[in-house]
């Protein structure tokens, strides 16, 4: 008892569940878009594409994450422009801008002669050194996705469901694409400094595709999605502090346990 006493009042565990919560709502949240279009690499991509920025901003001596915002969003739109312009499919597309941006990455950290642990720090992130100031920034972030989510909502469900029927019915299917590009790269740049590159793939994909196995509508998807990435979050920060491991692993385990759960419980006949 005196364990979960201390968890709930040591300060950095508080930024730490908060941060947690907040940016599982939000990846939960247009993790279904991701996933419902079929684009569950994208996350990886985009996330591999902060590390590019992230590298550049290092060489410069730039803050990194300055350097890693407009990247990653120009990486995102060059992604949805290839696969508006060309024939080419979406996980092809983000497949060349996840080699390249890699690639700019080890070229930029190999261009700075001297050694940075900084870069490794962006790789995998640390929920548990989160300050007030990450709180504030991924606090905006959230603020603007609620507000947006009453004006975007009906137009981006109804084009990830039949974008051809949705545009002959006056919805801007291609600005929306744009739209979606840039709010996941701002979403996964300000989570990559804290949780880590390697970690924001999974916040994106595996709580909706554990969702999609459990949902009616999109609308019930987005609820579980949503609430299924904040719970990961508490249960994997609770298992990490109780038995001292690595808090990224348990929260992706805590992830992977919703979405075995999921695939095995029985499911609801749909109607």
């Amino acid at each position: 008892m005196e364990l979960f006493q201390d968890f709930l009042t040591l300060p950095f565990l508080q930024r730490a569940l908060i941060a947690g919560i907040v940016i599982g709502l939000m990846c939960g949240y247009y993790g279904v878009f991701i996933v419902q279009r079929g684009l569950s690499f994208l996350g990886d991509g985009l996330a591999h594409a902060a590390f590019g920025g992230v590298a550049l901003g290092l060489l410069l001596g730039w803050t990194p994450l300055w350097v890693a915002l407009p990247f990653t969003v120009l990486v995102s739109l060059g992604i949805t422009y290839l696969r508006e312009k060309t024939e080419l499919q979406g996980d092809t597309a983000i497949g060349i801008f996840f080699a390249v941006s890699v690639a700019l990455g080890v070229l930029f950290l190999g261009l700075k002669k001297d050694y940075t642990a900084d870069a490794f720090s962006y790789l995998f992130g640390s929920i548990l050194s989160v300050g007030v100031t990450d709180l504030i920034v991924i606090g905006v972030l959230l603020l603007i996705t609620i507000l947006l989510v009453p004006r975007t909502w009906k137009q981006l469900a109804y084009s990830t469901f039949d974008p051809e029927l949705a545009a002959s019915d006056g919805v801007n299917v291609r600005g929306l694409n744009y739209f979606l590009s840039v709010v996941l790269a701002v979403t996964v740049v300000v989570s990559v400094k804290v949780i880590g590159i390697v970690m924001v793939a999974s916040f994106l994909v595996i709580p909706a595709a554990a969702a999609r196995l459990r949902s009616r509508t999109l609308y019930q998807m987005t609820l579980w999605s949503a609430g299924l990435a904040a719970l990961a979050s508490i249960i994997g920060l609770l298992a990490s502090y109780l038995i001292n491991v690595p808090s990224g692993s348990t929260i992706i385990l805590a992830q992977a346990l919703f979405f075995v759960l999921a695939a095995v419980l029985p499911r609801q006949s749909r109607t």
